[in-house]
């Protein structure tokens, strides 16, 4: 039994182990700016490590696509989709079989948000995203954010 409980331990390390490493090749940013009134343009920007690249939020078939979920905040209402701004490579490969969308060194995710009133509030949520490079690809990852917006 003992050996049974220190094998489901040692697997669930490992598998903890390897589901961060994507956080290691990709850090998040995240800054607001005031555009008017009560409303605000809230950068999520990725810098991506040495030669790995980050799928786009329409990724392709095969990789799993960067996506924000934003807990909902009766302050805060988001205004249309999240846009990337960056220089997209679209490229076809081989590992999936289909074309694929992805960028590299860097991409600046927007959402536009308008807040209630003069509220002062948080915009939280989690970014799960991919990266590969040209010999492998990491297990997807979830990083959590919590991004002052509004007073």
């Amino acid at each position: 039994m003992r050996k049974l409980l220190f094998t489901m331990m040692l697997l669930a390390g490992t598998v903890f182990s390897v589901f961060a490493q994507s956080n290691k090749e990709v850090t998040w940013k995240y800054t607001t700016k005031k555009i008017a009134a009560n409303t605000y343009e809230v950068h999520m920007t990725a810098t991506i490590n040495g030669n790995w690249h980050l799928y786009a939020q329409d990724g392709g078939d095969g990789p799993v696509s960067t996506s924000f979920k934003f807990t909902k905040n009766p302050l805060l209402t988001t205004e249309g989709n999240v846009k990337e701004v960056g220089k997209m490579k679209k490229v076809f490969e081989d590992a999936f079989g289909s074309e694929v969308r992805f960028y590299e060194k860097t991409v600046d995710f927007v959402q536009v948000v308008k807040v209630k009133g003069k509220a002062k509030t948080n915009l939280a949520g989690t970014v799960e995203f991919m990266v590969c490079n040209d010999k492998e690809c990491l297990p997807p990852a979830e990083v959590p954010f919590k991004i002052a917006i509004g007073g």
